[in-house]
């Protein structure tokens, strides 16, 4: 690697260019860490609070690298997102920066021509990139001779310490094994305590030095609510969100809860939208930019709206629910009052939190039993298995299974291994310590959760405890002089929220095609459902055990055996509201044999609520096991493959409301309609007291 010197004048015009500010200076360690990579001095992680300025570091001493003369700079970066972003910074620097993703492979061929005539300063990847044997043998094969500068941004990934761990992250380390001891390498992160940097160290060498700020935002006013109830919290953000000044971002744990608070809001004429990861890409960077204009007050988000995303004065950041972390928590909040004196974090904590978030613990890892399925599912198929054909061999949800095998193939050495896209036995065992890590992990997680509770509770130091969280130096810190919001709501408001929640409505929509498995064998079908015999858009009342009628919902399915009459009420009020066209002239439902009265009993009941006639024409043939217990389409299906039938010779041909308790994967629907359409019915109407849909 050749030597260079830095020119501090050169990367002062570098910093008003990117920055835009005519008279702008370094922040405090920012050239610093500039001198250390131009120079080559060694590898470097840089630990600093979000806003302070990582980007400018790498963009700054690549573009002073390339102008010596020095080849491209490579960047792991974890979204898609925070790439579009970097792009965007890059070239307010001349910098010409392009990626190679799964979303724009059409475009490799143009990004690897570019690369050959040296016209790319700065190539951005995600780590999955490095198990792509197109990217190896196109790419990074001959990439890897001629790099100056690997950056790995948000490096607290690499470590399963980390909040935001990403086991492909773990694939960089394979890579930095055959780097040059002396190659340039720069680690970015605004969140890392002292277990991540230790993990560190052991990817990315002994001999990484950590440059690490301040971790105190003193703009930051911190402030924390209980209010258990989800109507509770509706109301308090529907009365304090037109009284704060500036625009902000409301996380909520869920898509479900962003997609609901910000309808709620919109229906009390607060300009917000939701912003989550299953939207469009074109979608999210519309949302974007009009949070940057401040043509919403605020954006309603899941973490998908989180690295990357910089816009200085942001004045209030609001958690609808307690996350599962500090690190979570600090890197959030931290997004408010980077560019202005004063800003608000309030952290809300409600009941359904702690479910939410022991879930994602509890989920993170595969188990035992999962684990034992697949490799055994691997034994009897030496040829190997794709992941479709896993699915049909092991009852396991199919992200469950594409977890369990990206983590075991990264394990070293690795029990499987991929060939083409087949996945097979490898010449290894598991080792013990994959077991070991994974239950360590989960209480680590699980202390986290404790110490997020911890801070809930507190009524004051909140940012000092924030601190000792992180193992940042201890520091006073006095916050800014904003009085604390009340916690208290309006009863009226509240009981507008309640009602609110009781109207929610969700869709159930139709499922088009049966599972690319084989479909329903013992009726001969498989392939799309014709478009005659497919459910209609289908409703549900409420989430199960939500507070709108869930927990109402719950209680009388377990505990009282019986549907009240309430539910009744609020069902003939859906189909009121609702309105299918063409509407339905009769009511069924779906028969069980483990409970042969309560869903009839419900659906007769509310079939005289219409005004209409009640036929029990489906019958369940033999008993099954639940169909909660059935993990993927395959099982699902299979499961269901014959288990209902027509009980009468002839049915009335008019439409007709399907009514069931719980609706979990839709294919109980689908497969009860599609008998009904086969004999003789008009357009089958779903109806199910509750979702399962994920909160």
């Amino acid at each position: 690697m050749r030597r260079m010197i830095y020119d501090s004048q050169r990367g002062l015009e570098l910093l008003r260019l990117g920055s835009g500010i005519w008279n702008a200076t370094f922040r405090p360690g920012q050239e610093e860490a500039i001198r250390y990579v131009v120079e080559g001095r060694g590898r470097l992680a840089v630990v600093q609070k979000t806003g302070w300025g990582k980007s400018f570091v790498y963009f700054i001493a690549n573009r002073m690298l390339r102008e010596a003369g020095a080849g491209p700079s490579l960047m792991v970066s974890p979204l898609l997102s925070l790439m579009r972003n970097q792009i965007k910074a890059a070239a307010r620097m001349g910098v010409r920066a392009r990626s190679m993703t799964s979303a724009n492979s059409s475009e490799w061929r143009n990004v690897t021509s570019e690369l050959d005539r040296d016209l790319v300063d700065i190539l951005l990847i995600a780590p999955e990139r490095f198990s792509n044997e197109r990217f190896q043998t196109e790419v990074l094969s001959g990439l890897a001779e001629n790099i100056s500068l690997l950056v790995i941004d948000e490096c607290h990934c690499i470590s399963d310490w980390g909040h935001d761990f990403r086991p492909d992250y773990r694939r960089i380390e394979r890579f930095a094994r055959i780097l040059p001891n002396n190659m340039r390498l720069l680690a970015t992160t605004a969140t890392a305590n002292n277990r991540v940097m230790e993990d560190l160290r052991k990817v990315l060498g002994h001999d990484l030095k950590v440059q690490r700020g301040p971790l105190a935002r003193h703009s930051l006013a911190l402030q924390t609510i209980t209010l258990s109830r989800q109507s509770q919290r509706l109301a308090w953000l529907a009365q304090a969100i037109p009284q704060l000044p500036g625009h902000g971002i409301i996380y909520t744990l869920t898509v479900r809860d962003a997609e609901l608070v910000a309808d709620w809001l919109c229906s009390r004429g607060i300009g917000v939208e939701a912003y989550t990861g299953q939207m469009r890409t074109e979608k999210r960077e519309e949302l974007e930019e009009a949070l940057l204009e401040n043509r919403v007050k605020a954006l309603v988000a899941t973490v998908a709206l989180g690295m990357g995303f910089d816009k200085p004065d942001l004045g209030f950041v609001i958690h609808y629910q307690t996350p599962g972390s500090v690190v979570t928590y600090y890197q959030q909040v931290g997004r408010a009052g980077r560019a202005i004196e004063t800003a608000r974090g309030i952290l809300m904590s409600g009941k359904e939190e702690t479910d939410i978030t022991g879930y994602f613990i509890n989920t993170a890892f595969p188990t035992e039993n999962e684990v034992e399925q697949v490799i055994k599912a691997l034994e009897r198929a030496p040829d190997g298995l794709t992941i479709q054909q896993l699915q049909q061999q092991v009852n396991v949800k199919v992200g469950r299974i594409q977890n369990t095998i990206k983590l075991l193939s990264l394990e070293s050495p690795a029990p499987v291994v991929k060939e083409g896209n087949k996945w097979r036995l490898g010449a290894a065992d598991l080792s013990y310590s994959f077991w070991e890590r994974a239950r360590r992990l989960t209480e680590l997680r699980r202390e986290e959760l404790r110490q997020m509770q911890k801070y809930v509770r507190l009524e004051r130091g909140h940012m000092e405890f924030l601190i000792q969280a992180l193992d940042g130096e201890p520091e006073c810190v006095e916050p800014p002089k904003l009085h604390p919001l009340r916690a208290d709501v309006a009863p009226r408001v509240e009981q507008q929220a309640l009602i609110f929640l009781r109207q929610l409505d969700l869709p159930i929509e139709p499922r088009k095609q049966w599972p690319l498995s084989g479909g329903m064998l013992r009726n001969d079908v498989r392939g799309n459902i014709a478009w005659g015999h497919r459910a209609e858009v289908g409703r549900a009342l409420c989430l199960w055990n939500d507070e709108g009628w869930g927990q109402m919902v719950r209680v009388g399915k377990q505990v009282e055996r019986r549907f009240g009459d309430e539910l009744v009420s609020a069902c003939n009020a859906l189909v009121g509201r609702w309105s299918p066209v063409p509407k339905p002239d009769w009511v069924t439902c779906i028969p069980s044999l483990r409970n042969p009265y309560l869903v009839p009993d419900f659906a007769r009941r509310l079939a005289a609520a219409l005004g209409l006639p009640f036929y029990p024409v489906l019958k369940q043939t033999e008993h099954r096991p639940v169909q909660k217990s059935m993990a993927n389409t395959a099982w699902q299906t299979k499961h269901l493959d014959g288990s209902l039938s027509i009980s009468c010779a002839s049915l009335p041909s008019a439409p007709v409301l399907l009514v069931d308790d719980v609706v979990g994967s839709r294919w109980t629907f689908t497969v009860a309609a599609w008998l009904l359409r086969r004999h003789g019915s008009g357009e089958v109407w779903p109806l199910a007291l509750s979702s399962l849909g994920q909160r």
